[in-house]
C-alpha cells in the first residue's frame, strides 16, 4: 500500500505544471519525428495542419509586438521546430495522398482539399503558379533579406561587443549604474551576438524548408500519376486532376506559414530601436507628418483627374489622405496650444518695490553647482524627466559608497550667459569644469586603439581630455565597431561631474559634512566618538587630518579605524599633519591595496640615498617648511616625471617609495608636476609583501 502511494506521489510530482512545461519540447519533438513515420488519418492531418498554421501566426504576431530581438531570444529555436514540423507534415500528407488520392480530391483531409479547389478554383494551373510565385517570395525575398541582415548584425554585433563593454565600464566608474546592472548589460551584449549569429545559420533551416517544397511537389505529382495509372487503373486525365490538385493543396497549406514563419524572422532582425513595437513605431513614423499626407494626398487627386485614370479610386484615397492631415495637423494646434498655456507664468500682482536692502538679498554660495546653456536645459527639466538628474543621484550615491561621505547636493540652474551647448561646473562659486554637448548626438571617445575615422565635429572628452567626436545617433554601431567609446550627451556631462567631484574631494568635506559623517559613525559605536571629539580632538582638526587623506586620493570609508588612530595619538599631539602620518600608516594596508590589487610584488620607484640626504637637511635647514633650492628641485621634477612615465608605459602604478619624514614634503611638491603620482611612506607597507625597485631618482640630480 505505502509503495503504490509513493508511486502515485511521483506521478503527481512528474505531471505537475513545471514537469509538463519541461517535457513539452521534448514531446513534440517525438512527435514530430514519429509523424515521418507512422501513418496518420486525415483528421488528424486536418488538426495538424491548424495548429501548424496557427502555430505561425503566433510567431508572426510576437514578432510584431517584440520590442528587441532579445525578447525573442527562443525564434532560432522556433524556427527549427516549426520547419521540422512543416517537414513533417509534408510526408505524413504525402503517404495519404499517395494510399487515397485515388478515392478522390479529399482523400487527405478537408484541409488540403479547401486550400487545393477554394483558394485557387480547383484549377491546377493556377495552383502550381500561386505555389512557384510564393515559394519565390519566400526565399529569394524575405528569407534571403532576413538571412543578409541577421549576418550583418551578427559581424557588427561581434565587433562591437569591445566598445559596448569599455562603455559599460564607463558607466560602472561614473556612478551612473550599479554592478547588477553592468552584469545584466553585459549578458545583453553576449546574447545579441549570438542571437544574431544563431539567427544567420536558422535561415538556411527557411531555404532548405523552400527547396524541399519544390522537390516534394514535383515528387507528389510524379509519385501520384503512377500509382494512379499504374496501380489503381486511372485514366491519365483523371489521375493528373486528383493527385496534382492534393499536391498543390498540400504545398499550399505548408507554404503559408512558412512565408509567415519567414516575416517574423525579417521583422525579428530588422527591429531599430527598443522603445516600440513594430505596428506602433510604423504609424508614428508613417502617419505622423501631416505635410507628407497633405502631399500624398494633391498627388492622388491630381491623378484622380486625368482622364482614363480610375477617377473614383484615386479621388477617394485622396479624401482619406487629406483628411488624415487636416486632423493631424489639428490635433498638432492643440497639443502646442496646451503646452504653451501650461508654460505660461500665472499671472501676479506686482509687489511693491522695497528700497531698503535686507538679508534676503543675500543669498548663499552653492557648494556644488552645474550651470547650463539653453539647449541643455531639457537633460536637467524635472518636468521633462530629465536623464541627467538620475545620473547626478547615481553619481552623489556611487561618491557617497566609493569616498566614505556624503557630498553636498548638486544646485542645477540655467545661465542664459552661457553657449546654447555650454555648461560649467562651480565649486563654492568658482569655476572647476566645463564643457559642451550636444543633446540627441553622440559622443565618440578615441581611447587610442581606434580602427577608422567618423564623420562629425571633431572635440576633446571634457572629463579626460581624450579625442573625440561628435557623432549622429544612426553611427552608434559603426562607432562600437572601431573600437570607439559612444557614450551620450547626458553621460558626457555626468562623467566629467564625477570626476571633478572626486578630484575636489578634500574641498568637499566641510564642517557640517563632517559632523554628520560623526553623527553617522555614533549609530553604530556611539563611545568611540564621544571619547575623541571633543575630548581629545577638535572638530576643525578632525576635518583637517580627513581632508589631508582626501586630498591624496585615500578615502575615508574605514572610519573606525581613523578615529581609534586618532584617539591613540591625539593626547601627544595635536598636529593636522603628524596625525595624517599616523592615520596613513594605519590605513597602509588599504592604501596599499588599492594601488597593487591581490598579493602582487610591489613595483615602485625609490629615492637615491644621497638625494634622501640632501632632501633631509634641505628640510631642516629651512625651518621643516619643505623649501628646495631651485635646482635640485628642477632637477628632482624631470626626473621623478620621466621614470613615472616610465612606470606607465609598463603598465604599472607611478608609486614613490620614501622614508616617512619625507612623504609629506614630496608628495606635496610632485602632486602638481606630477598628477599620477602616489608617494608612499615606508611605515605604509604591509610587512607581507615584497617590494621591488624599478627605479631610482636622483642619480643625476
Amino acid at each position: 500500500m505505502a509503495n503504490g502511494t509513493t508511486q502515485a506521489m511521483d506521478l503527481k510530482q512528474l505531471l505537475s505544471a513545471a514537469n509538463i512545461r519541461q517535457l513539452a519540447a521534448p514531446i513534440l519533438v517525438v512527435m514530430i519525428l514519429g509523424m515521418m513515420v507512422l501513418p496518420l488519418p486525415p483528421f488528424l492531418l486536418d488538426l495538424l495542419f491548424t495548429f501548424n498554421l496557427a502555430v505561425a501566426v503566433m510567431v508572426l504576431l510576437v514578432a510584431m509586438y517584440t520590442k528587441k530581438p532579445l525578447e525573442f531570444s527562443a525564434f532560432p529555436t522556433v524556427l527549427l521546430v516549426t520547419t521540422l514540423l512543416r517537414l513533417s507534415l509534408n510526408v505524413a500528407s504525402t503517404r495519404v495522398v499517395l494510399l487515397r488520392g485515388h478515392t478522390g480530391p479529399d482523400a487527405a483531409g478537408k484541409v488540403i482539399d479547401a486550400f487545393g479547389h477554394f483558394l485557387v478554383g480547383g484549377n491546377t494551373a493556377v495552383g502550381i503558379v500561386v505555389f512557384i510565385i510564393l515559394t519565390v517570395i519566400n526565399f529569394v525575398v524575405v528569407t534571403k533579406g532576413a538571412g543578409r541582415i541577421a549576418e550583418v548584425g551578427a559581424r557588427f554585433a561581434l565587433d562591437a561587443m569591445p566598445g559596448k563593454q569599455m562603455a559599460i565600464d564607463a558607466d560602472l566608474n561614473a556612478g551612473l549604474i550599479d554592478e547588477a546592472e553592468a552584469k545584466r548589460r553585459r549578458r545583453d551584449v553576449a546574447q545579441e551576438s549570438e542571437f544574431y549569429g544563431a539567427m544567420d545559420g536558422a535561415s538556411k533551416f527557411v531555404r532548405g524548408d523552400a527547396i524541399a517544397g519544390i522537390l516534394i511537389m514535383v515528387i507528389n505529382i510524379i509519385g501520384g500519376l503512377i500509382v494512379g495509372i499504374v496501380q489503381h487503373d486511372m485514366p491519365a486525365a483523371r489521375a493528373a486532376e486528383n493527385y496534382t490538385l492534393l499536391t498543390i493543396g498540400d504545398g499550399l497549406v505548408a507554404q503559408l506559414p512558412a512565408l509567415m514563419i519567414s516575416i517574423a524572422a525579417g521583422m525579428v532582425v530588422s527591429r531599430v530601436g527598443d522603445e516600440q513595437d513594430a505596428s506602433v513605431q510604423v504609424i508614428n513614423q508613417l502617419f505622423a507628418n501631416p505635410m507628407v499626407m497633405m502631399l500624398t494626398a494633391v498627388i492622388l487627386g491630381v491623378l484622380g483627374l486625368i482622364p482614363g485614370m480610375p477617377n473614383f479610386v484615386f479621388l477617394l484615397l485622396a479624401g482619406v489622405f487629406g483628411f488624415g492631415a487636416r486632423y493631424l495637423l489639428r490635433k498638432q494646434q492643440q497639443e502646442a496650444a496646451e503646452k504653451q498655456s501650461a508654460a505660461a507664468p500665472v499671472a501676479a500682482a506686482h509687489p511693491v518695490e522695497s528700497h531698503e536692502a535686507s538679508w534676503a538679498d543675500v543669498s548663499p554660495v552653492d557648494v556644488l553647482g552645474l550651470e547650463v546653456g539653453y539647449r541643455l536645459i531639457p537633460m536637467v527639466d524635472k518636468g521633462q524627466d530629465g536623464e541627467l538628474l538620475r545620473r547626478i543621484r547615481g553619481l552623489r550615491k556611487k561618491f557617497a559608497q566609493e569616498i566614505g561621505f556624503l557630498a553636498a547636493p548638486v544646485h542645477i540652474r540655467d545661465n542664459l550667459e552661457l553657449r546654447p551647448n555650454a555648461y560649467r561646473i562651480t565649486l563654492k562659486g568658482v569655476e572647476v569644469g566645463s564643457g559642451d554637448a550636444s543633446p540627441g548626438m553622440l559622443l565618440a571617445i578615441n581611447p587610442g586603439r581606434v580602427t577608422g575615422t567618423l564623420p562629425g565635429t571633431p572635440t576633446q572628452d571634457p572629463a579626460f581630455g581624450l579625442p573625440a567626436i561628435w557623432i549622429e545617433t544612426g553611427l552608434r554601431e559603426q562607432a562600437h565597431a572601431m573600437g570607439y567609446t559612444v557614450v551620450d550627451a547626458s553621460t558626457v556631462v555626468a562623467t566629467h561631474l564625477n570626476h571633478v567631484i572626486i578630484g575636489h574631494a578634500s574641498d568637499l568635506l566641510g564642517r557640517q559634512e563632517t559632523q554628520a559623517l560623526l553623527d553617522h559613525i555614533a549609530k553604530d559605536a556611539p563611545k568611540l566618538v564621544e571619547d575623541l571629539v571633543p575630548k581629545l580632538l577638535p572638530l576643525h582638526v578632525l576635518q583637517r587630518v580627513l581632508q589631508y587623506l582626501l586630498e591624496e586620493g585615500v578615502n575615508i570609508r574605514d572610519m573606525r579605524t581613523i578615529i581609534e588612530t586618532l584617539s591613540e595619538h591625539a593626547a601627544r599631539t595635536q598636529d593636522p599633519l603628524e596625525l595624517a602620518g599616523r592615520v596613513r600608516a594605519a590605513l597602509g594596508r588599504a592604501i596599499v591595496q588599492q594601488m597593487f590589487p591581490g598579493s602582487a610584488e610591489l613595483q615602485v620607484m625609490a629615492l637615491d640615498p644621497n638625494l634622501e640626504r640632501m632632501l633631509a637637511q634641505a628640510a631642516q635647514g629651512n625651518g621643516g617648511d619643505g623649501v628646495l633650492e631651485p635646482t635640485l628641485a628642477e632637477n628632482l621634477l624631470r626626473e621623478t616625471a620621466a621614470a613615472a612615465q616610465r612606470q606607465e608605459d609598463l603598465g604599472l602604478p607611478a608609486v614613490l617609495l620614501v622614508p616617512n619624514h619625507l612623504r609629506w614634503l614630496l608628495s606635496h611638491f610632485l602632486r602638481r608636476a606630477v598628477p599620477s603620482l602616489r608617494v608612499l611612506a615606508n611605515s605604509e607597507i604591509p610587512e607581507n609583501r615584497n617590494i621591488r625597485v624599478t627605479s631610482i631618482i636622483g642619480g643625476q640630480v
